[in-house]
């Protein structure tokens, strides 16, 4: 039994760890901040919708409110003492015209709100592409200069030390003819 509680209990700490993780994932903090602002953004349109486009639309159209728009299948009867004996039946497409109108509303300023961020990503996407191409650039550069200078100083090591032995076979050839000369001048001394 108690060997089951401890079971439990490590069980309860492992699911409430790993809802903290869950929790603590940016993708849930990013789905949270979306319906915050999905909200507020529904009750701008429902402004826009209610407080702008429908009273000129109904000014349009005479007077007559969206929400009055309707084909009715049965009317509505009434007794005399006030109570209603059948229920009207209508269809109410001012109301359903008024919902199309909200989803394109929603629907273009949801489009224009990611074209605008796409945009923006993709400018700064390809500023990082450019300044990337450019510092791989200035790299290669400075590596081809190091390369350059490395190969000129190892050039001129090598033509410096072509020149010594060039100089030092002269040497060799002067201190030679400097030998026979003085040998010649002994020889001819004695």
């Amino acid at each position: 039994m108690k060997k089951k509680i401890e079971k439990i209990k490590k069980e309860n700490v492992k699911f409430w760890t790993d809802f903290k993780g869950f929790i603590a994932r940016g993708s849930v903090l990013d789905l949270a901040v979306a319906v915050v602002i999905a909200t507020a953004f529904n009750a701008i349109v429902n402004g826009l919708v209610n407080y702008i486009i429908t009273p000129f639309i109904t000014y349009m159209t005479s007077g007559v409110s969206i929400h009055e728009w309707e084909y009715v299948l049965r009317e509505e009867v009434v007794s005399a003492d006030g109570v209603v004996e059948v229920t009207k039946i209508s269809i109410q497409y001012g109301l359903w015209l008024q919902t199309i109108v909200d989803f394109i509303i929603i629907a273009l300023s949801i489009f224009v709100a990611v074209r605008i961020i796409r945009n923006i990503q993709r400018k700064l996407h390809e500023e990082e592409l450019r300044e990337k191409a450019e510092k791989e650039a200035k790299e290669k550069a400075e590596k081809e200069a190091k390369e350059k200078k490395e190969a000129e100083e190892k050039e001129a090591k090598r033509i410096a030390e072509e020149n010594a032995r060039a100089q030092m076979h002269e040497d060799i050839g002067e201190t030679a003819d400097l030998l026979k000369e003085i040998r010649d001048l002994l020889k001819e001394g004695k």
